[in-house]
């Protein structure tokens, strides 16, 4: 137990910075207000390449910083890929903490519907939601506190298997998929014109399944189990892009080898305590720019 106290209080900074992914990635922002109407599709301001999606979107903590509560950089992928593409006529709604509801939902105090952003005359849409449906910064603070109880073991694993032997969070992906699915359906009512990507999550944890606990706090049996999570994630936004008829965009592939337990050089998203500019758990600026890169190269045609 004297153990187990000294590893608590040596991960205490660590996972106080963590507790910021979570509000960032767990749709924890404030919503202001009701639920508001979605405005109909044929905007006379629609923008031809409208981005929306959650923090991963968004870029927090990369400079520089706009959208207020949002927390979009001016160097996250829908920036990067709207210069590469020569499109001025540009609107990033992306939201740090978004869900698939605040498709629809006023979020972060001053943020509208992302949805409203769409119009007739919108030609490309970039999205990226589904992570905080599943609970995607919960997870990540449980695993990180639970990996000092049994840093060899798989704690968190263990949390997340139900009394049937089920994963709950295999449940959770599955039970996202439909509301995917909704999303991709209204983006086609609003913007009838638009070639649409949804854009799939980046390489988290090492691909080959280890662990650098303690620099990172995930227990060495859980570093495999999150990756597999996250594959199971992306396997399902890609089948909904599939259903939808639109294009997947895939950055986990561009992004293996530069993971939160990569040197700080390499690394692409950052861990528990950033030595770049992003929030815990994020991409970093160079992280951004290779989604941009996948992101392009799906969408260039």
């Amino acid at each position: 137990m004297a153990q187990v106290r000294e590893r608590g209080a040596r991960y205490g900074k660590a996972l106080a910075a963590l507790g910021a992914a979570s509000v960032l990635t767990a749709g924890a922002a404030v919503v202001a207000g009701p639920a508001t109407a979605a405005t109909p599709a044929g905007q006379a301001d629609s923008a031809r390449y409208v981005a929306l999606g959650d923090s991963y979107t968004s870029g927090p903590g990369i400079p520089e910083q706009t959208g207020g509560d949002c927390a979009r950089s001016s160097v996250n992928y829908p920036s990067l890929t709207a210069a590469k593409l020569g499109q001025k006529s540009f609107k990033d709604v992306s939201c740090s903490g978004a869900k698939t509801d605040d498709m629809w939902n006023t979020q972060a105090g001053s943020a509208g519907p992302q949805l409203d952003a769409l119009g007739k005359q919108t030609r490309l849409v970039t999205v990226g939601i589904g992570g905080n449906d599943i609970g995607f910064g919960t997870i990540i603070g449980s695993c990180a506190v639970l990996s000092a109880t049994d840093p060899t073991g798989a704690p968190c694993k263990k949390q997340y298997t139900a009394a049937d032997g089920s994963d709950v969070l295999t449940q959770r992906i599955n039970d996202a998929a439909p509301k995917i699915a909704k999303v991709l359906k209204a983006v086609h009512e609003r913007a009838p014109y638009a070639k649409v990507a949804l854009v799939g999550y980046p390489s988290i944890m090492p691909d080959n399944g280890t662990s650098c606990f303690p620099s990172v706090p995930i227990a060495a049996g859980d570093a495999p189990y999150l990756r597999d999570t996250e594959k199971r994630l992306n396997t399902m936004l890609q089948q909904q892009a599939r259903a939808a008829h639109v294009r997947y965009v895939d950055t986990y592939g561009t992004t293996v080898g530069h993971d939160v337990c990569t040197p700080a050089a390499d690394r692409w998203v950052e861990g528990v305590q950033p030595e770049s500019p992003a929030a815990p758990f994020h991409p970093n600026a160079k992280g951004e720019a290779a989604m941009a890169g996948a992101v392009y190269g799906v969408v260039r045609g």
